[in-house]
């Protein structure tokens, strides 16, 4: 376990708790709070964090019983897999500490890829039965569609009647034990498309601090789209065709699709802190195509797993990456 294997597992990170990534423990000089903003705050300032810090944290947007019904009705799904402690509720989500954490792999986490998946054995039990929650009609035709989100979306981003939720979301989930997301930026994956979208990230239940949740590199997007300008420069320079960089720098990437898998030597290189928070039943963070992020693993102390959904919004009149209007699936190539 990371506590025990890091020389300098006495230092907390943040609030006094240890934040572990999947390159180690970050240092308290590289860790800072995300900006909470109320839902209620007049959509011109909401729209001008998002655009400042390249995410905007609403607490509190969706209602926090809408969110444990999914989160509910996901667990008794994926219970037959044997991942949840016995004679526990499905709502809460406790892991099954008695079995093995790799039987319980997280979909685009690393461990089985964004494209792969086990071919035998409990994990692909788990992974098939994660992979079914996607289909779910409580998941695809009620929660991604919640209506408070869409419209939060078209008033922030401005659309009006032309904000579509894209059918292909990702339904992710992270049980203690097992790896964290890697660095990215959701451009990498919405090449095909303008650099507009909305990302809306939805924890599905509570997050502590240590639980896995979602960290954002302070002012990432302005990096994210330094890097995405320089590698344009020099395809464009090397003489090739929009269509042959946008795949020349997928190649470029990791296997994943990642810009790194260590938020810790990311942060040290770019010289920029990763904001963290803990999260409620109910919050969302919107995100722009450039904003750089990543995860914490998971070291709950009551062995709850984390649960959350990527939701993508585009403006629909406008040219958007059509890839992503199908529903999730392995080998999809996006």
């Amino acid at each position: 376990m990371p506590h025990a294997e890091s020389p300098d597992s006495e230092t907390p990170s943040f609030n006094g708790e240890k934040l572990y990534v999947n390159d180690g423990l970050l240092r308290p000089n590289q860790v800072g709070p995300m900006r909470e903003s109320s839902p209620d705050l007049p959509t011109e300032e909401l729209r001008r964090r998002y655009e400042q810090d390249g995410y905007v944290f609403l607490k509190g947007l969706l209602p926090r019983e809408d969110v444990l019904q999914a989160r509910k009705q996901y667990f008794e799904m994926l219970a037959p897999s044997g991942v949840l402690e016995p004679n526990t509720l499905p709502v809460d989500g406790i892991f099954n500490d008695a079995r093995v954490a790799s039987d319980f792999p997280g979909i685009g986490a690393g461990s089985i890829g964004e494209n792969g998946k086990p071919q035998s054995g409990t994990a692909e039990i788990f992974v098939d039965l994660a992979l079914q929650a996607h289909y779910a009609d409580w998941y695809k035709e009620k929660f991604c569609k919640h209506p408070v989100l869409k419209e939060t979306i078209a008033r922030i981003s401005g659309w009006g009647e032309s904000t579509y939720g894209v059918r292909r979301s990702l339904l992710r989930n992270n049980t203690p034990g097992n790896k964290a997301i890697g660095v990215h930026y959701d451009q990498i994956f919405l090449r095909h498309g303008e650099d507009t979208s909305f990302t809306a990230w939805v924890p599905m239940g509570d997050i502590s601090l240590i639980g896995g949740g979602l960290i954002y590199l302070e002012n990432g997007h302005t990096l994210g789209r330094e890097i995405e300008g320089d590698f344009y420069k020099k395809a464009e320079e090397s003489g090739m065709t929009d269509e042959e960089a946008k795949y020349a720098f997928n190649r470029n990437m990791l296997s994943t699709g990642l810009l790194a898998d260590g938020p810790r030597e990311y942060s040290e290189t770019f010289g920029r802190r990763w904001l963290v928070t803990s999260y409620e039943a109910g919050d969302v963070v919107l995100h722009t195509p450039y904003t750089i992020h990543a995860s914490t693993l998971n070291f709950d102390p009551k062995n709850i797993i984390r649960v959350g959904t990527d939701l993508r919004f585009v403006d629909s009149s406008r040219p958007w990456d059509k890839r992503w209007d199908n529903d999730f699936r392995f080998g999809d190539g996006v």
